[in-house]
């Protein structure tokens, strides 16, 4: 079984980088878990960007992808996580799911006094990436190439896709990615 990592809103939302990581999960480098929690609240934010229908497809594809992503039974747990209230859903669904870590741009919402007693980690998305890029290279070189070739309207260059990822918030990871011309 693939390393179980827990997404948080904030690391799904970006077009790019929620597609890198999806392509990541699509090649075993890890099993991507998130909760109804965090799927409504990428639809509503993605929607305000794309619309409804756009932001529907999007979340429809990573449930159709991934079935066994989608966290459940992990609300009893809410009150009793002690992190940021308003992410208690992530730290609950994570530690219900048996994450090993929590993908995040909020790192001040998960201290580690909240989730070490869990064997958790939060990490931030270029630090998750630059471990991905070491564990798993030619998955990573694989998932840039293709998301590249996916690309239309505009049609991108991996210097375009790494540029977009920089501006996404990973920009160690895309600097990586060039210096070792993935």
């Amino acid at each position: 079984m693939s390393f179980p990592v827990y997404f948080d809103t904030c690391a799904l939302y970006g077009i790019s980088l929620g597609d890198l990581f999806l392509r990541l999960a699509e090649n075993d480098a890890f099993r991507p878990l998130w909760s109804s929690h965090v799927l409504d609240e990428l639809s509503r934010n993605l929607a305000s960007r794309v619309g409804d229908a756009a932001a529907a497809r999007r979340v429809d594809a990573m449930r159709t992808a991934f079935p066994e992503a989608e966290v459940v039974g992990y609300e009893s747990l809410i009150d009793a996580m002690t992190n940021h209230p308003k992410d208690r859903h992530v730290l609950a669904a994570a530690v219900r799911a048996g994450a090993e870590v929590i993908v995040t741009f909020n790192l001040a919402d998960f201290p580690a006094e909240s989730t070490a007693p869990f064997d958790l980690t939060a990490v931030h998305p270029d630090e998750f990436l630059l471990n991905e890029l070491d564990l798993h290279p030619r998955h990573v070189a694989q998932a840039l190439g293709h998301q590249v070739a996916a690309s239309h309207r505009p049609r991108l260059t991996l210097s375009d896709l790494l540029d977009r990822l920089s501006r996404c918030g990973v920009p160690s990871f895309a600097a990586a990615c060039a210096r070792l011309d993935c």
